[in-house]
């Protein structure tokens, strides 16, 4: 995770976007800002980006159609950044398959640290599949960590994120116990939780909604008021 990683900050504001660019170059990553969607997919085409870090408010294409379009297309890890200090961006941005998001004003020590994390939970999509992983399976679905596949009970593939893929590995890992809003946070994203940190409930939602699209899939993530999520399913593991 140094000059070999190379990260695309999407800002069209030119100051910010100079600035956080430099910042991640000072941390040994390459980095390069680029004003808009457009340029970003100029850019996307002459090299691999290794991770995104997106402005909502763009010209043209906005970062939530652009985060969109990017989750359709492939795995690129993205960090969102949102200008607003509600809620509302942040879960909207989570929902369509944002890795993790910041709120402007920001400090530059967390906008590295919540880079290094993403890259830290996604760096295996980009390193050769390991000869020898764990299978986990629970309720006719399986998921390989070597292939970091998850196959639902008719055999189809589930694309996951990698948020998702980390936060169904730990509740695997802990299978019929109940796990805290802070402990998911902590195990999957490497922080504490903050105040009103709704980040785990909606990846919590969107992986639902992935298993129970299949067979057997209804009721495996639990909630439990006041305490935090379960799975249900007993759980094999080799």
């Amino acid at each position: 995770m140094s000059a070999d990683t190379f990260i695309a900050v999407v800002e069209d504001d030119p100051e910010i976007g100079a600035l956080v660019a430099a910042l991640l170059r000072r941390e040994g990553f390459e980095a390069e800002n680029v004003p808009d969607a457009v340029a970003f997919d100029r850019l996307r085409s002459r090299r691999r980006v290794d991770l995104a870090v997106l402005d909502v408010m763009l010209p043209g294409e906005d970062g939530f159609s652009l985060c969109r379009r990017l989750r359709a297309e492939g795995q690129i890890p993205i960090l969102m950044v949102t200008a607003r200090a509600d809620d509302v961006d942040r879960i909207v941005g989570l929902e369509i398959g944002a890795d993790d998001y910041l709120a402007k004003p920001f400090n530059p020590r967390e906008l590295v640290a919540r880079v290094r994390a993403i890259l830290r939970r996604t760096r295996d999509a980009h390193r050769p599949v390991p000869a020898v992983g764990e299978r986990f399976r629970f309720a006719g679905f399986s998921l390989d960590t070597a292939t970091r596949l998850l196959s639902a009970p008719h055999g189809a593939p589930i694309e996951l994120t990698g948020g998702e893929y980390d936060l169904l590995l730990t509740l695997l890992r802990h299978a019929q116990r109940v796990l805290s809003r802070d402990q998911l946070l902590d195990w999957t994203r490497g922080r504490s939780a903050m105040p009103f940190d709704r980040s785990i409930d909606v990846q919590i939602g969107r992986l639902r909604r992935k298993l129970e699209a299949h067979p057997g899939g209804a009721a495996l993530i639990k909630t439990v008021r006041g305490g935090g999520y379960v799975l249900a399913a007993e759980v094999d593991r080799a």
